[in-house]
């Protein structure tokens, strides 16, 4: 009895034309993004209004394939570029169009407000189909790898010793070209050379200083108005109580101040205690807690603590969705005053002034435990936020945190693949980490529709 196959003919065409809907299932992700897409405005896209040269590609049609490659777990323009000839559902969303990387590289780059736009547009569309109700929201952080490496990263003082040997070796080698000159030696041609590196690396060298001057003079400034209120209550105190006196900012760089060569607003971080330094950016999201899990704003932070960041994350959140009722946020976030401005706005923090975890013995713990005891507040607004999370109502809700955004980070960095930035600036940061949260919201909605 002999086996019987199926006959694979690659070389006889098709005798009709290929209807490209047959290829891709009825409830396929692409269908829902360029519906999603059609809701955009064209004003908010960047392009070509002169119509000289080639024809442009549809920006809606630009638009969809990043989104749905980054819901994907396509990031690089190569990547893209490669999968419109790969893979069937992009290949039906570009109509057999192939943008090439640098095409699709530069409209990402151009047309941040156009992401902004479909990121307001989908979660105005989650509203609609009665999927998100803006309540209890978690924020919450998590460190990105910058495109750039820490080893070109450079100390202050550092700066100003390399660019004081750098003006040595340039004389030095003025020196060397004026002597070749009058000689007319063989080996002069290499002079210029090495004289114009030298001179181009003491222009960057310069200018990374000047940045971080100008950086310690806008902290300064930025410092100067607390630093002013300290000193009028120090003189309302008696004399035999007034206190140090309170140091005025800082208005040059420390010695120890960094800047990367290749990013200059990234920073060197590391994700916790155990974990090792990198060049990195500190990604912000707002999810919502109460049941929906979709990413309500989204920013990029240069510092490497999340002190700061919680009153921007809810006051994006309200121009996207709408005024929340409670955040979540952990330890990182405390900020008593912060926290009078948030209920000042009607909404309620809940953020454990300390890290209760560390004081707590677990019983099947694997590390030596070390007993901790419970820091000390004085603060009375912390005090009161303590007591709060005491309670049964406040346990119940502040659970929601690791229940809700945690899990977010996890799906972004393991389940799409996003690990590291792949342009530079805060600005391209920003723009490029609320990318990958439309993709995320756009993955997110359309399981939630068909659940």
């Amino acid at each position: 009895m002999s086996a019987r196959f199926r006959n694979v003919d690659r070389s006889t065409p098709l005798l009709l034309p290929v209807d490209m809907r047959s290829w891709v299932p009825e409830d396929d992700l692409v269908h829902f993004v360029l519906a999603a897409v059609e809701t955009v405005s064209l004003p908010c896209f960047r392009v070509n209004h002169r119509g000289t040269g080639s024809a442009q590609y549809p920006p809606r049609m630009m638009l969809a394939l990043l989104i749905y490659c980054y819901a994907n777990g396509l990031f690089g323009s190569r990547r893209i570029e490669r999968a419109t000839y790969r893979d069937i559902a992009i290949r039906y969303l570009t109509g057999d169009l192939h943008p090439d990387h640098d095409t699709i590289c530069k409209f990402r780059r151009e047309n941040f407000a156009a992401v902004s736009e479909a990121f307001l547009q989908v979660l105005k569309l989650a509203g609609e189909m009665e999927l998100l109700r803006v309540g209890t929201i978690s924020v919450d952080g998590t460190k990105l790898k910058a495109n750039a490496s820490k080893f070109r990263s450079v100390r202050y003082d550092r700066i100003c010793e390399l660019e004081r040997q750098l003006e040595l070796d340039i004389a030095e080698l003025m020196r060397q070209a004026e002597q070749a000159d009058c000689c007319d030696a063989e080996d002069g041609q290499s002079l210029p050379d090495e004289l114009a590196h030298r001179e181009k690396l003491r222009e960057r060298m310069g200018e990374a200083r000047r940045k971080l001057e100008q950086r310690a003079a806008a902290r300064a400034e930025a410092e100067r108005e607390d630093y002013e209120r300290k000193l009028r209550e120090r003189d309302k105190r008696p004399p035999n109580r007034c206190g140090a006196k309170p140091k005025p900012p800082r208005a040059e760089p420390r010695p120890e101040e960094q800047i990367n060569l290749t990013d200059e607003d990234s920073g060197i971080m590391r994700r916790s205690k155990r974990s090792e330094y990198q060049q990195a950016y500190n990604a912000q999201a707002a999810v919502d807690a109460d049941g929906s899990q979709l990413v309500l704003h989204s920013h990029v932070s240069t510092n490497a603590s999340d002190a700061g960041e919680l009153e921007s994350s809810v006051d994006g959140v309200t121009e996207k969705a709408g005024k929340p009722s409670a955040v979540l946020a952990d330890s990182g976030y405390v900020d008593a005053e912060v926290f009078d401005r948030l209920q000042q706005g009607g909404t309620e923090p809940y953020v454990p002034p300390s890290r209760e975890a560390a004081s707590k013995s677990r019983k099947y713990e694997f590390r030596p435990h070390q007993a901790m005891a419970p820091k000390k507040l004085k603060d009375p607004r912390l005090i009161h936020m303590r007591e709060k999370l005491q309670t049964d109502t406040g346990r119940a809700l502040y659970a929601r945190r690791k229940q809700t955004v945690e899990p977010v980070f996890g799906i972004i960095k393991h389940a799409m693949g996003f690990r590291q930035f792949l342009l530079r600036g805060t600005a391209k940061v920003t723009g490029e980490w609320e990318l990958v949260c439309l993709g995320y919201n756009v993955k997110r909605l359309f399981n939630l529709a068909n659940a």
